[in-house]
């Protein structure tokens, strides 16, 4: 599930333009009667692998009892899902309440598509991590609800680690720099693989640093990769990135990282904990050698950055049925069914106090530490044409770790970023 799952919902794909029906209340419009909502059928797109059969049963359940209406779950496939839900949203039966990727968000919500959640958010939401929800708010609205998250951790080879006489994982940055160092010096592995364009990653080290990708200028959004933060930024990744064999100018798919990971002779990667399965693909006597850290940051008492790959529910604006659909969100977002979720699935949870459901799964407890000082691309409908090959922020990337000053590699990348961001939606 993973490896399907977060790859797809860590990239905001391409954008989309709807007119979402209005819709008159129809049958009721989705309102209480003396029997409830008896009679009425709530139709939920859900992607393939966001949510077990056991939880499908567990809230269908809940929601039979407390409606007395019908839940239809429908399962539906990442590949060339935006263009379905872009045609679904604009017809007159839109799915009544859908999953969307977490930077696929706004650009719906410009258009339209998506209804306004706000009573949602103060009935259930009030203690929602601040940086798991800011994906579902839009021009100040709320439109989405925060549902799953996941994100980078550091997977370490522990045999290696021993053999180099590390006893510990490191806490903060220099010691896990220093750490990295001691493996090239008492081993013959490589100490991490670390690609030039690993740019989540990058982009995590960004928000550790504070900075934003875009700034506005006019009324326009411009690149901001002259800024120094994202400069300091940079030079973190070019530090780390020395130590590794690996080619600057590929990211972490290109070869597939876990699967060099996998032979046995490198240190460390960061990467998504699905990876590690590509890595015991590749060579099933890994497995027992395999562990998970948070990626330290610059103080022990503040993990490293991260980009928040991630899934939200929202309820369609032509919904005729979008009181139903909230009561179902007050259900499948409560805190026993978004526990069970994160613990059926390993996925951090929409709050930090359910994120005791991740105790016993290693990859989930290396993750979770680090979701608090999370964040995402930047959440504006124009950033989905950024991401587009070659992605300039690639080609700076690769440009730095070559030799150019951050500011020269910027500058070079600053018209074809400014460009895409400038496309019409």
């Amino acid at each position: 599930m993973k490896r399907k799952l977060i790859s797809a919902i860590g990239v905001a794909g391409m954008m989309i333009s709807l007119a979402a029906c209005g819709g008159d209340d129809g049958d009721g419009g989705g309102k209480a009667g003396a029997d409830g909502y008896a009679g009425q059928t709530l139709t939920v797109w859900v992607m393939d692998g966001s949510s077990p059969d056991q939880w499908q049963k567990d809230v269908q359940a809940a929601f039979e009892k407390k409606t007395k209406a019908k839940v239809k779950f429908e399962v539906q496939q990442w590949n060339g899902i935006q263009q379905k839900l872009t045609t679904a949203l604009s017809e007159e039966n839109p799915p009544d309440v859908f999953e969307i990727g977490n930077t696929q968000t706004p650009a719906y919500a410009k258009t339209g598509g998506l209804a306004d959640l706000a009573d949602v958010k103060t009935e259930i939401g009030a203690d929602w991590t601040e940086s798991l929800n800011a994906s579902s708010i839009y021009d100040g609205k709320q439109y989405a609800a925060p549902w799953y998250f996941a994100n980078r951790v550091v997977l370490y080879n522990k045999k290696i680690w021993a053999e180099a006489g590390i006893k510990d994982t490191p806490k903060t940055r220099d010691e896990f720099y220093a750490d990295l160092k001691q493996i090239g010096e008492k081993t013959d592995a490589e100490p991490i693989y670390l690609p030039g364009q690993n740019w989540y990653h990058f982009v995590g080290l960004t928000i550790g640093e504070g900075a934003e990708l875009v700034k506005k200028d006019g009324d326009k959004y411009v690149s901001n990769l002259a800024d120094p933060k994202i400069a300091a930024a940079m030079e973190t990744y070019k530090k780390f990135q020395a130590l590794s064999k690996a080619p600057k100018d590929k990211d972490e798919a290109t070869p597939q990282q876990g699967e060099v990971f996998g032979k046995g002779n490198v240190g460390a990667f960061i990467g998504m904990g699905w990876e590690a399965g590509i890595a015991i693909e590749a060579n099933k006597k890994i497995e027992k050698e395999i562990g998970y850290f948070t990626i330290p940051g610059a103080t022990a008492d503040k993990p490293e950055g991260v980009f928040l790959g991630g899934s939200n529910l929202a309820v369609a604006a032509g919904s005729q049925k979008q009181e139903l659909a909230k009561e179902f969100l007050k259900i499948a977002l409560s805190d026993k069914y978004e526990g069970e979720l994160a613990k059926l699935n390993g996925v951090i949870p929409n709050k930090e106090s359910l994120q005791t459901n991740l105790k016993g799964n290693a990859v989930a407890e290396a993750a979770a530490p680090a979701a608090a000082g999370g964040g995402t691309t930047p959440l504006i409908p124009e950033w989905a044409a950024v991401e587009n090959a070659p992605n300039p922020i690639k080609t700076y990337m690769t440009a730095v770790l070559n030799g150019k000053s951050p500011a020269e590699a910027a500058k070079q990348v600053e018209d074809e970023f400014n460009k895409r961001l400038s496309q019409q939606q």
